[in-house]
């Protein structure tokens, strides 16, 4: 596989999950902020002429990780960080440039033309024609800045709208947690799965006495399906007899995402009217008791191809459900389906680091630690955590953070070093104090696309990436402080318990269970160490592939489960030898994480919520 090939692949979606997102920007405006971003804007100047053309630039200019030379001489440079170096000749005829390139890639070896605009000192390229897909990436509807222009972020409005005033309801009110069918009423966390991965992103909850096999065409162990309409990526959550499910409705019927190992960073043409829904089903039954349209309207951003407009996981607290819907909004709601608050963050565009036109939709999702709503949005032009009061929504801290857009959910644990909130992103995966969102430890050499979630076991937080070269593993201890980064060569340190590189994984968040490692690779790769020293136990390509994976590994009773994209389901055993158990087909794709709750494993697919149990 030759480099530009492997270029094209690593701007695939990152997705999680969740996750899976990319699209191909056509605006760069934004909205919700109190100032244009300093991020070029789509022109409406007129094209240069053959007499303008001493004003293509000279000087160099950038645009995501590129910058690029014109020469007046008629040669030019384009260079990008962990790209090759490109160069050639450009021409200009009328308002068009045409650039040839000296070797490349296959269908490089042609000419490319683009439609060429100035604006002061800005220039902007639209797709003509070009056989070339490398350059054609890069350069369609892309606008180039002055490479020494200093960027200067927004100023992020943040739009609160509240409803009726009133306490969201109880958390605690009977003694089991097998209430009555129909009630929001649940005694406690108990047999609650309450957000992505479950309590603390584990992915564990004992106690199931889940079968191993399951049919659902004859029934088999199934114990309902809902069909569920619209398309997401997000898995569900339960609270006491009540699970929790968010869906992006397109008015489109023919709306559709594209499962798969592939390396295409297109867009869906989706691009119709929808509705944001957030969905409370009956836990026995699988009755819809409520649905709620959190928002309507044309989509603000695109969405990559294998992706959805819904892919993060709602949360909730036995009081509160709160979605978030990226550029859409947050929106909270009680048990019972009420408007508490929602909140208008603007435009959060996500995607490509390199290549800014390739939007990536969000996947982060939230999670609810001791009354605060916890966000992370990375973004093209600013990242941030947000904390937000549960029951007001208001801003309880925001930290600011210089980082590439990510799609990993945060994850908060309480350990003996007191509550630590860990955050994976690109430049540094941080841990902060989730009570102020002051940063108390960083690592650096992270991969520049980060998806999987943060999880803490045994005492330690495991934070994973899967985007070449880096695809790394880090196991930190609790009580770190300040830069943790290893030097070139070092897996260790006071703080790194252990790490490895080029064993990450790029959307699954890992498991960890009864002391041992569990990553879980897109191609169906299956590594297992020892947690506590890094050891390798094995190595397997699991025999269900298919399109691969992206769902995260979930256990119980000392079984693994994991879910391929096709919509087979393999059950293994755990521990330190390969012991596969039974495999099981949804016969629907699969892309969400399935819950586990009071002996039911419950499964989203594309279509259906799934209660699969022994009856």
């Amino acid at each position: 596989m030759n480099r530009i090939t492997c270029m094209r692949l690593r701007i695939a979606l990152a997705l999680a999950c969740g996750l899976l997102l990319a699209s191909v920007a056509d605006r760069l405006a934004t909205r919700g902020f109190a100032q244009q971003s300093s991020a070029p804007q789509p022109i409406a100047q007129q094209p240069i002429t053959p007499e303008a053309s001493a004003k293509l630039p000279t000087y160099p200019v950038a645009f995501g990780a590129f910058v690029a030379q014109f020469d007046p001489g008629g040669t030019f440079t384009l260079q990008g960080q962990g790209w090759p170096t490109l160069s050639g000749s450009w021409k200009l005829n009328g308002a068009e440039i045409e650039l040839k390139m000296s070797g490349g890639p296959g269908g490089c070896d042609g000419p490319g033309r683009y439609q060429l605009r100035m604006d002061g000192k800005r220039v902007s390229f639209d797709l003509v024609s070009d056989e070339c897909r490398t350059r054609q990436m890069i350069l369609d509807r892309s606008i180039w800045a002055p490479a020494s222009e200093v960027k200067v972020k927004p100023l992020r409005n943040l739009t609160l709208t509240t409803g009726d005033k009133g306490n969201a309801g109880p958390r605690k009110t009977t003694s089991t947690s097998r209430v009555k069918s129909g009630s929001s009423r649940a005694d406690s966390e108990k047999g609650s799965w309450p957000s992505f991965r479950g309590p603390g992103a584990s992915g564990i909850a004992e106690g199931q006495n889940l079968p191993d096999q399951w049919n659902v065409k004859t029934g088999e162990n199934l114990l309902w399906r809902t069909p569920i309409p619209g398309l997401a990526h997000s898995s569900p959550v339960v609270w006491g007899n009540r699970i929790f499910l968010t869906s992006a409705v397109s008015s489109d019927p023919k709306a559709s995402f594209r499962p798969g190992l592939y390396g295409d960073g297109d867009a869906s043409k989706d691009r119709s009217r929808h509705r944001w829904m957030i969905y409370a089903l009956d836990k026995l039954s699988g009755k819809i008791l409520w649905e709620r349209t959190a928002h309507e309207g044309e989509p603000v951003d695109k969405r990559h191809i294998k992706s959805t407009y819904a892919n993060a996981t709602p949360a909730t607290d036995g009081r509160i459900v709160v979605a978030w819907f990226g550029s859409q909004g947050v929106h909270a709601y009680d048990l019972d389906g009420r408007f508490l608050w929602k909140l208008d963050l603007g435009r959060v565009d996500m995607g490509a680091y390199d290549i800014p036109t390739y939007e990536w939709g969000p996947a982060s999702s939230p999670i609810i630690w001791n009354g605060l709503v916890i966000l992370q949005c990375d973004t093209q032009t600013d990242s941030f955590l947000l904390a937000l009061d549960a029951e007001t929504g208001k801003t309880v801290w925001k930290t600011e953070r210089e980082e590439l857009p990510s799609w990993g959910t945060p994850t908060v644990a309480n350990t003996d070093a007191g509550p630590v909130l860990v955050a994976n992103a690109s430049n540094f995966i941080r841990g902060y104090d989730p009570r102020t969102g002051k940063e108390v430890w960083r690592i650096g050499r992270s991969s520049k696309i980060t998806a999987p979630t943060p999880i803490f076991a045994d005492g330690v937080f495991v934070v994973v990436s899967g985007r070449g070269p880096e695809r790394p593993i880090f196991v930190v201890r609790p009580n770190a402080r300040g830069d943790l980064t290893l030097a070139d060569g070092q897996t260790t340190s006071e703080q790194v318990v252990w790490s490895r590189t080029g064993r990450g994984s790029y959307m699954p968040t890992p498991l960890v269970y009864r002391g041992l490692l569990y990553v879980l690779g897109n191609n169906g790769l299956f590594d297992v160490y020892k947690l506590g020293t890094g050891e390798e136990v094995y190595r397997q390509r699991l025999p269900t592939v298919g399109s691969g994976f992206s769902a995260s590994p979930v256990a119980a009773d000392g079984k693994i489960y994991l879910s391929n994209e096709d919509g087979e389901m393999l059950v293994l055993a755990a521990g330190e030898k390969f012991s596969p158990i039974a495999t099981n087909s949804m016969g629907e794709l699969l892309m969400a994480t399935p819950a586990l709750s009071d002996g039911v494993l419950y499964v989203r697919s594309s279509q259906s919520l799934f209660a699969i149990g022994r009856k």
